[in-house]
């Protein structure tokens, strides 16, 4: 029987004689009141959890990036054309195999185990109910930019299987090798998102610089004129951003690596024993004391050299100086060529920075690495990464013990290539405080598939990006919503109590 009908029961007679006492009126009122309140709750329940149940969506992206792939899985509704996003722990959860799909050009079939591994996680967080709805993409980057069209094409039919027979909603040409472009705009994207600035004033939006292990992005709203292979006009709310985007291939940490290896290689060849030590080139950006370890060595896969062609042809020898000049020298290789006004990085066409900005992924490990503050002076790095570059060896195992020491050593290359990066390339001063390290926002990951997750699935509904989304991040209790709904905002600002927040990167805590 239905529990309150169970409850409604009475021992007293349903009908009373006129003369018999009456009961109070007051009392009979709470009563019907009380009740009708209570079956209006239940219907309630009822109705919205099961609204609920049916409008809880899922959507799934494959990042396949230079040295490893890692799958996202997301969890969103739609509200009255809205998308609302769930960024508690459950509604966003990713998943990561090694190497990169770019490593398997010799054996596609391996790329279709290690997507076949991802697609078992994103089935493990999206129910069965909800897999035939739920989109799944594999975007892939740099690293597979850097092969040849056939070998990247062979590898992704083979995902491409995988994909169509994983129970999720596919498409061949829903696996594909993005451009850097596309990925900077998507890291733009959730950026000024997470930082409550998109569908505001361009003035105000925030810039991003990712520093992945193949190729590093440059993303930011410029007023000067771009050449439009350069340039994307993006419109959110009443304003449109035109935007710089552009991805710089082989200037990632670990291809730049790679290559500022091979270069001390074949400059000691051809300089003679003035710079030998012991008969080899000495290399800067390795702390005195190493010793490369071949079965261990984990580089960025189909890199542009080979990778035993210097591990035993370098003497490590650690100085932060010549490893910042060397590192320069790299990123300046082709400035001659330059037919532009201004080219900060070889022959690369880039207007001059513009606003704050937000440096990501390796910028971000290596400042966290040293410990440095979110805002921390490119001053505070150099300091650090010259300490450490000059250290001994043993002595930098004994205090950094817990750490992969294949990655260790790298931390005295990455600091002195950041430096070399945004100071002396793209001219940020080493007092300038306009630059933030972080890899998220309060709880929200600053991760280009995110962002193009926001991008595509408003174009599956079919809005406009002057409406196109409200957002409600339950894991930090905060609603961001476009201008169109709530009249003049500036921008999408987090309504949150100011004095509680967590801290960002760019914000005071």
């Amino acid at each position: 029987m239905d529990p309150i009908k169970l409850q409604l029961r009475s021992n007293r007679p349903v009908f009373r004689s006129p003369y018999s006492k009456q009961s109070n009126p007051t009392s009979r009122i709470l009563l019907y009141s009380s009740i009708s309140i209570a079956v209006i709750l239940f219907c309630y329940f009822l109705f919205f959890s099961s609204k609920i149940r049916q409008n809880t969506k899922y959507g799934v992206v494959i990042d396949g990036g230079s040295t490893g792939t890692r799958i996202h899985v997301f969890k969103y509704e739609v509200r009255n054309g809205n998308l609302v996003l769930d960024f508690t722990e459950k509604g966003l959860v990713s998943m990561k195999v090694n190497p990169g799909l770019s490593s398997y050009t010799e054996e596609p079939e391996r790329a279709g185990a290690a997507v076949a591994e991802l697609v078992e996680f994103a089935k493990k967080n999206v129910p069965r109910e909800g897999r035939g709805e739920a989109e799944i993409r594999l975007m892939a980057t740099a690293g597979m930019r850097l092969l040849k069209k056939e070998d990247q094409e062979r590898i992704l039919d083979v995902c491409r299987r995988v994909l169509r027979g994983s129970g999720f909603r596919f498409r061949d040409d829903w696996a594909t090798v993005i451009s850097g472009s596309d990925e900077g705009l998507y890291a733009w994207v959730v950026a000024n998102y997470a930082l409550g600035t998109l569908g505001g004033d361009p003035a105000k939006t925030t810039g991003i610089i990712e520093l992945g292990g193949a190729s590093a992005q440059v993303t930011f709203v410029s007023n000067e004129p771009m050449p439009p292979e350069y340039s994307q006009k993006v419109k959110f709310g009443n304003f449109t951003y035109n935007l710089y985007s552009h991805s710089l291939l082989q200037f990632g940490q670990n291809v730049a690596l790679e290559l500022l290896r091979a270069s001390l290689v074949s400059r000691g060849q051809e300089t003679g024993i003035e710079s030998l030590q012991r008969g080899k080139p000495m290399d800067p950006c390795t702390p005195r004391g190493y010793s490369h370890d071949k079965e261990s060595w984990k580089d960025s896969p189909n890199s542009v050299v080979e990778k035993n062609r210097y591990l035993s042809a370098l003497l490590p020898n650690g100085n932060y100086s010549e490893c910042r000049s060397a590192s320069l020298k790299l990123l300046q290789k082709g400035k001659d060529r330059c037919s532009y006004q201004s080219c900060y990085i070889g022959s690369t066409f880039m207007p001059k920075l513009q606003g704050k900005f937000l440096a990501t992924e390796n910028f971000f490990y290596t400042s966290k690495f040293f410990g440095l503050a979110p805002r921390a002076f490119l001053s505070d790095l150099l300091a650090a990464g010259q300490q450490f570059c000059e250290e001994d060896w043993s002595k930098l195992k004994k205090k950094y013990h817990s750490l992969d020491e294949e990655d260790l050593h790298r931390y005295c290359f990455s600091s002195a290539y950041i430096v070399a990066l945004l100071h002396d390339s793209l001219g940020i001063a080493l007092d300038d405080d306009r630059v933030g390290y972080a890899n998220q926002v309060q709880n929200i990951p600053l991760d280009w598939a995110l962002g193009a997750f926001i991008l595509q699935s408003a174009a599956e509904l079919d809005l406009q990006p002057s409406n196109w989304i409200a957002f409600v991040v339950s894991g930090v209790g905060w609603m961001v919503t476009t201008q169109a709904q709530y009249g003049m905002l500036d921008g999408l600002r987090p309504l949150v109590d100011q004095e509680a927040r967590p801290c960002s990167a760019l914000g005071p805590c």
